[in-house]
């Protein structure tokens, strides 16, 4: 692992996107509840949350890290049709939180496709991706 036990600890942010594209009718499914797993969006939203607290297991060489808030957002978009994941975390740390974003976003789209999997097959999880991540030193911003 990178040593940054000399770095200062600070308050540091990230925020991570991505989607998952269906049918409409697999959208349409899910918006009204009806799909044979149970609840999808619930479902998705807390693994994103557990996986985020997991990253450091996860990921090798990755620093584990105390965090502060985790939230994860399943929005809706029948112009996809689909949903579009967001994740945000914070920590105080010397290290940022891009990979618990990344891990969260990651992991509740693929739980989506688990718990929709028997409606279509053919689900399609796209453009995982940092849109930001401020603290420490350097920020970002995606300019997508």
């Amino acid at each position: 692992m990178v040593d940054v036990s000399a770095k200062p600890g600070s308050l540091r942010e990230a925020v991570a996107g991505g989607r998952v594209r269906m049918s409409l009718e697999t959208f349409t499914a899910i918006e009204s509840g009806n799909a044979p797993k149970g609840d999808v969006l619930g479902t998705a939203k807390l693994a994103g949350i557990m996986a985020a607290k997991q990253t450091a297991q996860l990921i090798p060489l990755c620093h584990p890290l105390p965090l502060q808030k985790i939230e994860v957002l399943i929005i809706a978009d029948g112009e996809l049709p689909g949903y579009q994941i967001r994740a945000t975390v914070i920590t105080k740390a010397e290290t940022g939180v891009e990979m618990e974003a990344l891990t969260a976003v990651s992991i509740a789209a693929l739980t989506l496709y688990d718990m929709a999997k028997a409606l279509e097959k053919s689900l399609s999880i796209e453009n995982i991706h940092l849109i930001s991540k401020s603290g420490g030193k350097s920020d970002y911003k995606s300019r997508s």
